[in-house]
């Protein structure tokens, strides 16, 4: 496979598992989440779409990197992260169980932060594509635990 492709279809990968997400949290987006007691912290609607887009490229350039390089141990947790994403949103949104929620996010930031520090060592780049993406979950952790503790 051509190296653009490389980085192509893991960034079109991770906009489709996005959106896919997105279609089965749209029935909660409306009857159910906005009716939550969220924190002060909670960022606009309007922020999720717009930074998970760009999570997902800088998600993707990461895997195109670690593809290209042949480091198969993180291609596999670089999947399990992507899996745990989606589960996350089904957990979450469509099932409305932020307990669920908590438990899959919590698993899903030990993933990314252990992708993190052992892409580190291999390809800078790819780790770093990640840092911002485990920024994100860890304030998405901290939303996630409020919901579940005053709801």
């Amino acid at each position: 496979m051509n190296r653009p492709t490389r980085y192509l279809l893991p960034i079109l990968i991770c906009l489709l598992v996005g959106a896919a997400a997105s279609f089965f949290q749209k029935d909660a987006l409306i009857e159910w989440y906005p009716f939550l007691f969220k924190p002060r912290l909670t960022p606009p609607d309007a922020a999720f779409p717009i930074v998970w887009s760009i999570l997902y490229v800088l998600i993707g350039i990461s895997m195109g990197r670690i593809w290209d390089k042949g480091l198969k141990t993180n291609i596999k947790e670089w999947w399990v992260q992507l899996g745990l994403n989606f589960s996350w949103s089904i957990a979450f949104f469509t099932l409305r169980e932020p307990l669920w929620g908590l438990g899959i996010i919590l698993a899903l930031d030990a993933v990314v932060l252990d992708y993190i520090f052992t892409t580190f060592k291999k390809d800078k780049i790819a780790s770093i594509c990640f840092m911002p993406y485990a920024a994100w979950l860890l304030w998405g952790t901290y939303l996630n635990a409020c919901i579940y503790l005053f709801n």
